[in-house]
């Protein structure tokens, strides 16, 4: 397939991007975050929400986002937010529903997350890779639906990650024993199913009643900062070892394919504006396509529907909330 570009879909969604209240999660700068709203900013949103952990780097993103568009007036709203403390998300999630003047929000895009880090508590004492790229987008998502739900068509997108094949959701060990058998590329696998797990439950309980997509995705294998702490020489055999463990007999190749930041972020502009995807509410996308679940590119754990509300569940006993729609 030839390859895509975020700037291009843009372009040809520009109609779809203009006017819309759009919240993107984890924009630092070098990210795909940031190379998605510099994407569709020239497609004049309304409103971009930037947020991430570290503030001064959302502050430098917006300002690149200025310089780079210097003849459009591009509106944003900066907002701190560390998805590894569920209080901290409820303190962000009360700043935006305490924003008057944003009374609904069209497109969620959470994008941030961490992958394959050594074994840490969150500070509810949650697994650090559960903590921030599940449960932390799980209540933030749900905190702020009351906006989402304002809008004409809500649309929620899960960034997740070919890495979904490294495991299901553990329902009987995701603590791995309190890290006695912790394995951080299966704890990134955990979580990346929970991101795909979350856009099927949402789809499900949202999508007929309020008009609300939620599509999960997988970018590529894009340079960020996301692996920096990663040494690969050390660390791509342990890979290979859980990947074949979990049924995957090839392994990955013996070198990544990586993709450029723009590409990287073209799906999420498909699953973010694309209006021809909606009649395949939940799905996942890959190369700013629909992947089918019977592909060996999907794992089934990560599409089951009742793995979904089982984890829906579990997710509401976590977080200590629970959400009816």
């Amino acid at each position: 397939m030839a390859s895509i570009s975020a700037k291009d879909l843009a372009q040809s969604h520009a109609s779809k991007i203009q006017g819309k209240v759009v919240l993107t999660t984890g924009v630092s700068p070098s990210g795909l975050g940031a190379a998605f709203v510099k994407a569709i900013a020239a497609s004049q949103p309304a409103l971009l929400i930037l947020a991430g952990r570290n503030i001064t780097k959302v502050e430098e993103t917006a300002k690149q986002l200025a310089a780079e568009n210097p003849t459009l007036s591009i509106k944003t709203r900066l907002l701190q937010l560390d998805l590894s403390s569920l209080e901290a998300v409820r303190t962000a999630a009360d700043t935006i529903n305490g924003w008057s003047d944003v009374p609904h929000i069209d497109v969620l895009v959470n994008n941030a997350g961490i992958m394959a880090v050594d074994y840490a508590l969150s500070p509810e004492g949650f697994e650090s890779q559960l903590a921030t790229n599940h449960l932390g987008p799980f209540l933030f998502t749900n905190l702020i639906m009351g906006k989402l739900l304002a809008s004409a068509a809500p649309r929620v997108v899960m960034v997740s990650s070919d890495g979904h094949r490294l495991g299901g959701f553990r329902f009987g060990d995701y603590k791995f024993h309190d890290g006695e058998s912790y394995n951080k590329w299966q704890a990134y696998g955990q979580s990346k199913t929970a991101n795909m797990l979350t856009a099927v439950s949402l789809a499900e309980k949202l999508g007929s009643k309020h008009n609300f997509l939620s599509f999960s995705l997988h970018p590529g294998v894009i340079g960020t900062s996301l692996g920096d702490h990663i040494d690969w020489n050390v660390e791509y055999a342990g890979l290979q070892n859980i990947d074949r463990m979990m049924g995957n007999a090839e392994g990955w190749n013996a070198s990544f394919d990586f993709v450029s930041h723009d590409e990287g972020c073209a799906t999420h502009v498909v699953a973010a504006f694309d209006t021809d995807i909606a009649g395949q509410n939940g799905a996942y996308l890959e190369k700013g396509q629909i992947v089918a679940e019977d592909s060996n590119r999907i794992k089934p754990w990560a599409t089951s529907r009742v793995e979904a509300e089982k984890l829906w569940k579990l997710s509401e006993k976590l977080v200590g909330q629970t959400f009816s729609y």
